[in-house]
């Protein structure tokens, strides 16, 4: 499975970077194959990256979804225990006078900061907030908090979600979350202080770069265990990807994570690796992933063009698929969500996704885009029933009934 985060989008002037993007190698695909949009949640639904993901993977994220932090804190190669209380972060930029509450943030994401070890090395030093926690590095501008011990996980988020507005308060959710909010505003008090006056953010305002002078926290949640992935579906299964939260997500329901030189997760990674990483490793496993994230960063970004050329980057990388024998391997390519420059966020809108098999009934459609995807033979989908179409397609599916 070729997973091309938020590469579906919505038009400007008719087009939208994949329909505008010139992909022979897709669109050899979509010939070959069947084809549908996908709805990787349920219509209406907007799905986070780590939902959407949990869904095409077969489990209902409604039942099973531990919040975005355990997911994050796994991903990066923490354990988890009973009690804990994990939040996705964010290195940001703030400015203003007083407590980093009265501050306005100026940039969420620090300028797409990716050197941060020094930063977490400085907090964990020099932060004491009366009880052990661990603070790591995830993907680029990205990282995590874990508190240990029995906390709570109704707590508010402090990322305000845009520029322009000040760092929210940490708020308890129910009356047993108090102390865990108090202990996360002392948190961000101290680590405030500490990475303001840092001799790394010192130079970056130097050269006129933002300073990752704040932590943001959002998606608070206590670690749960699921049936795993081969449990489920008699298939080992292994995921390619660059992203801490996408490893979460593999690892969260039992799968392994196969680490590739040059996978970053951002529009330099080496998606050759991946794709040959991924192709060597089907002796080993059943199911492989391959996650390539930065369409996603270009529609937040809003940027149509820088968007469109990634597309067109990843389209010649794909070629090495041609190698595989269809009537032994199944390929699927689809995306986890929407993520239209012009919103700069996820959306509802379906995917499109194409099935290569031999054997499978080929449809009309000629080009991998949002606009032909929906003519193909598969109609509309859920995300959740993606695998067990798969399934029935190479001939694995169990039988209903007698």
């Amino acid at each position: 499975m070729i997973i091309l985060d938020g590469i579906s989008d919505r038009a400007l002037s008719g087009k939208t970077p994949l329909s505008a993007a010139n992909t022979p190698i897709l669109d050899e695909f979509a010939k070959n194959g069947i084809n549908g949009i996908m709805d990787p949640i349920a219509p209406g639904i907007r799905p986070g990256s780590d939902t959407g993901h949990l869904a095409i993977f077969g489990y209902d994220p409604f039942k099973c979804y531990p919040g975005r932090g355990p997911i994050e804190a796994l991903g990066v190669g923490i354990k988890l225990d009973s009690g804990d209380v994990a939040f996705r972060i964010n290195f940001a930029t703030v400015d203003g006078e007083g407590s980093v509450f009265e501050k306005i943030v100026t940039d969420r994401r620090a300028g797409r900061i990716s050197e941060t070890n020094s930063l977490i090395r400085a907090v964990i030093g020099r932060v004491k907030i009366g009880t052990q926690y661990i603070l790591a590095k995830g993907t680029g501008h990205r990282g995590v908090l874990v508190l240990k011990g029995n906390f709570s996980e109704k707590v508010s988020d402090t990322d305000p979600k845009k520029p322009g507005e000040k760092v929210k308060k940490c708020l308890p959710l129910e009356e047993g979350a108090i102390n865990t909010a108090r202990i996360v505003n002392e948190f961000l008090e101290q680590a405030h202080k500490v990475l303001d006056s840092h001799e790394f953010n010192i130079k970056r305002e130097q050269k006129g770069l933002p300073k990752a002078n704040a932590i943001l926290t959002r998606g608070a949640g206590k670690f749960k265990k699921v049936i795993s992935f081969e449990e489920k579906y008699k298939l080992k299964f292994a995921m390619i990807s660059g992203t801490a939260l996408v490893k979460g997500i593999a690892r969260f329901i039992g799968g392994d994570v196969i680490e590739v030189k040059g996978a970053t997760g951002s529009k330099d990674t080496n998606i050759n690796a991946k794709i040959k990483a991924a192709i060597d490793s089907l002796d080993e496993y059943d199911f492989v992933a391959v996650h390539i994230k930065a369409t996603d960063e270009f529609g937040h970004d809003m940027d149509f063009q820088g968007k469109l050329k990634f597309i067109e980057k990843i389209d010649k990388e794909l070629s090495k698929l041609f190698e595989l024998d269809f009537s032994k391997v199944c390929l699927i390519i689809t995306a986890d969500h929407s993520t239209p420059v012009s919103v700069g966020d996820h959306t509802a809108d379906p995917v499109p996704v194409v099935i290569c098999h031999e054997g499978v009934r080929v449809d009309e459609v000629k080009k991998y885009s949002e606009f032909e995807a929906y003519k193909g033979g598969l109609c509309r989908i859920r995300g959740i029933d993606l695998i067990k179409i798969a399934l029935d397609l190479i001939n694995k599916a169990e039988k209903f009934g007698a």
